[in-house]
C-alpha cells in the first residue's frame, strides 16, 4: 500500500477519535443539564445546623405585631453539580456583591456535597439569581424574624439566630417553653398554627419611654441608663427600656456585651432607694414609727470606719425627716436596731437576695456578703454592700406600696398572679400606708419634688451609688436612680429610671447626685407617658388623699422639719 495512503488512513482514525470523544462529552455534558433541570436536591446534611421552622407572632399587650416571620430564600451549591466555578463566582459576586469571591471559588471548586451561599434573600433577589442560570445552584424556601419596630423592646424580644432559633429574650424562652421540643421531634406546623405570644409590654408607652430616656442619658452625659414600668397590683412590665440597645434584626447585636439588659442582668448597689425597703423593716419590726425620732447627730462609727450623711443636719431627727434628708447614719442605726438576722430575713423574704427568675432566661444573682456582720447591716441599710438587679430592687418596692402583696413580675399579658405570688402579707397594711405615704412626702416637699406632675400624687424615693472601681468605690463614678410610685395614695404604677455616670453641669451646679439628673429625668418621662396610662389628672387644689390619722402622725414634727429638706 502506498505510503501516502496509510498516513491518509492513520489520520481518518485520529480525527474520528477526537470527534468521538468531544460528541461524549458534550452528551455527557448535556445528560448532566437535564439531569439538574429534572431532579430534586438531594437531602440536605450539612453539619451545624437544622431546617428552619416557623415561630409564632410575638405581640404587646394592645395586640400590635412586635415580631413575625415572614417568607424568604436561601441560596446553595452543590459544588459537586457546578460545571465552571469561575463563571458561578463571577455571576453570583455580581448579584451579591456583598460575597467574598475568594472564599466562594473555594468552597464551589470542591467536591462536597452542600454548601451555603448565602442565607435569607428577598424574593426578588431569588428571582435575579434564578435568572442567572447557575447549575449547580439552589434555593430553599425559609422564614426570616422581622421586628418592624426595630430597637423597640429589643432586651425583652431578644433574638433568633440564622436558623430562626431563639437565642435571647422572649424569642428563647418561646424554644424552651415547648417549640424546641416541637422542632426535636420533627413536627411539621406553620405559623398559623401557633397561637400569638401576648406580652405585657405596651409598645407606645416603650416608644415613649426609650426616646425620653435617650434624651436624658445625652443632657446628663451620661455612659448608659435604663428603665422599667410595672404595674404593681399584678407585677406585668409595661415598659423595660436599656440604653445602649440594639435593633433585633441584626442578631449579632444581641449578644453583645455593651446591649446587656441592665434591669435584669445587670446586678447593681441601689443607693438610697434601698431605704424604703429599710424604713419599711424598721415600722414592721415595732420599734419605729412616724413619731419615732434617731439620734444623727454623730457619725456612726465602726473602728475606724465612719458612716456619714452626704449633706447631713448632724442632730436629732423624727422617720419623717430622717426619710426626707435620707440620712445614712439614721438608717444605719434603725437597721442595727432591728438586728442583722433580723435584716437579713426582711431582705431575703423581699426577694433581694436570691436570683430573680422571670420569662426572660437572662438572669444576675444578687452578690451578697460573705460575712454579714454590723456593718454590713449598716451600709445595706442605705444601699451600700448589696448588689441586686434593679428589677428584684422594683419587685420589692411594689411589694411594699401595693398593700404587702410580693408579685413576681412578669412579661406576658394575663398572666395569672397566684401562679406569681411570692409571698403575701409581706408588710401589714399600716405599714405599706407609711411608706406610701412617706414617697409622697418626698415628692412634695424632698429630693424627688423635681419629679413632680402637675395634677398627679407621685410619691418617689431617689439613690445615688458611687461605683466600685478596682476594688474601691470612686466618687467620681456614680449611678443615680429614682424609684416613683402612682397614684401614691392608692399604687398603680411604680417607675424606675437609672442613669449611668451622669455628668455635672452648670445646670445642676457640679451636683451629680440623683436629686439633679434622675429625678428630673423620671418627672419628664411621667409627662410622656401618664397620656398613654389613661390616668387622669386633677386640678384645682386637690385634697390630700392620705387619711387624717396618717397626716397628723407624721406632720407631729411638721414646724421642724428643717429648710434643707425642702430644697
Amino acid at each position: 500500500m502506498p505510503l501516502h495512503r496509510m498516513e491518509t488512513g492513520k489520520s481518518r482514525v485520529r480525527v474520528n477519535l477526537v470527534l468521538g470523544i468531544f460528541i461524549a462529552a458534550h452528551v455527557a455534558i448535556l445528560a448532566r443539564l437535564v439531569d439538574f433541570a429534572y431532579s430534586e436536591p438531594p437531602p440536605i446534611t450539612y453539619a451545624g445546623s437544622a431546617p428552619s421552622t416557623a415561630r409564632p407572632d410575638i405581640l404587646d399587650r394592645n395586640g400590635n405585631i412586635l415580631a413575625r416571620d415572614i417568607a424568604t430564600f436561601s441560596v446553595f451549591a452543590e459544588p459537586r453539580r457546578v460545571v465552571d466555578a469561575d463563571e458561578a463566582v463571577e455571576k453570583l459576586v455580581t448579584a451579591m456583591p456583598e460575597l467574598d469571591a475568594k472564599s466562594l471559588y473555594n468552597r464551589l471548586s470542591g467536591k462536597s456535597g452542600f454548601t451555603w451561599i448565602k442565607r435569607s434573600i428577598t424574593p426578588a433577589k431569588q428571582q435575579e439569581i434564578l435568572n442567572l442560570g447557575i447549575p449547580g445552584i439552589g434555593f430553599r424556601e425559609e422564614v426570616k424574624r422581622l421586628y418592624p419596630n426595630g430597637p423597640a423592646a429589643a432586651q425583652v424580644l431578644g433574638a433568633v439566630n440564622v436558623d430562626n432559633i431563639g437565642i435571647a429574650g422572649i424569642e428563647k424562652w418561646i424554644d424552651t417553653s415547648g417549640l424546641g421540643a416541637l422542632r426535636t421531634n420533627g413536627m411539621r406546623y406553620e405559623r398559623a398554627d401557633l397561637d400569638p405570644v401576648q406580652l405585657s409590654i405596651d409598645l407606645y408607652v416603650q416608644h415613649a419611654f426609650a426616646d425620653q430616656l435617650a434624651k436624658e442619658v445625652e443632657h446628663f452625659d451620661a455612659i448608659g441608663g435604663a428603665g422599667l414600668l410595672m404595674d404593681v397590683t399584678n407585677g406585668e412590665v409595661l415598659s423595660l427600656v436599656s440604653l445602649p440597645d440594639f435593633d433585633p434584626n441584626d442578631p449579632t447585636q444581641a449578644l453583645k456585651k455593651e446591649h446587656i439588659n441592665r434591669i435584669n442582668v445587670g446586678v447593681y448597689e441601689m443607693g438610697s432607694t434601698f431605704k424604703a425597703l429599710t424604713t419599711a423593716m424598721a415600722v414592721e419590726s415595732g420599734l419605729f414609727n412616724l413619731r419615732s425620732v434617731i439620734d444623727a447627730s454623730k457619725p456612726l462609727s465602726f473602728g475606724r470606719f465612719a458612716i456619714r450623711d452626704y449633706r447631713g443636719e448632724y442632730r436629732p431627727l423624727n422617720l419623717p425627716e430622717a426619710f426626707l434628708v435620707s440620712s445614712n447614719i439614721a438608717f444605719g442605726k434603725m437597721a442595727l436596731a432591728v438586728g442583722v438576722e433580723g435584716h437579713k430575713a426582711f431582705l431575703a423574704k423581699m426577694g433581694e437576695t436570691t436570683r430573680l427568675k422571670t420569662e426572660l432566661p437572662e438572669s444576675a444573682a444578687p452578690i451578697v456578703p460573705r460575712h454579714w456582720s454590723d456593718v454590713n447591716t449598716a451600709t445595706i441599710a442605705f444601699g451600700h454592700g448589696l448588689a441586686v438587679t434593679p428589677l428584684q430592687a422594683v419587685m420589692g418596692v411594689a411589694g411594699l406600696v401595693n398593700g404587702g402583696h410580693l408579685i413576681k413580675p412578669t412579661f406576658i399579658k394575663g398572666s395569672p398572679v397566684p401562679d406569681r405570688l411570692v409571698a403575701d402579707n409581706v408588710v401589714a397594711p399600716e405599714t405599706s400606708e407609711t411608706l406610701r405615704y412617706l414617697m409622697r412626702l418626698n415628692a412634695v416637699r424632698g429630693s424627688a419634688k423635681r419629679a413632680n406632675v402637675p395634677g398627679y400624687f407621685i410619691g418617689g424615693k431617689t439613690g445615688t451609688a458611687e461605683k466600685v472601681v478596682n476594688g474601691r468605690y470612686d466618687k467620681t463614678r456614680v449611678m443615680t436612680s429614682f424609684m416613683g410610685v402612682l397614684p401614691a395614695n392608692d399604687p398603680k404604677y411604680l417607675m424606675l429610671v437609672i442613669l449611668d455616670e451622669p455628668k455635672g453641669s452648670k445646670e445642676t451646679y457640679g451636683f451629680r447626685t440623683s436629686g439633679w439628673n434622675a429625678v428630673p429625668a423620671g418627672g419628664r418621662i411621667f409627662e410622656r407617658i401618664l397620656p398613654l396610662l389613661h390616668l387622669s389628672p386633677t386640678y384645682d387644689n386637690p385634697p390630700d388623699p392620705f387619711p387624717v390619722a396618717t397626716r397628723q402622725h407624721a406632720f407631729g414634727y411638721q414646724d421642724v422639719l428643717p429648710a434643707a429638706a425642702a430644697r
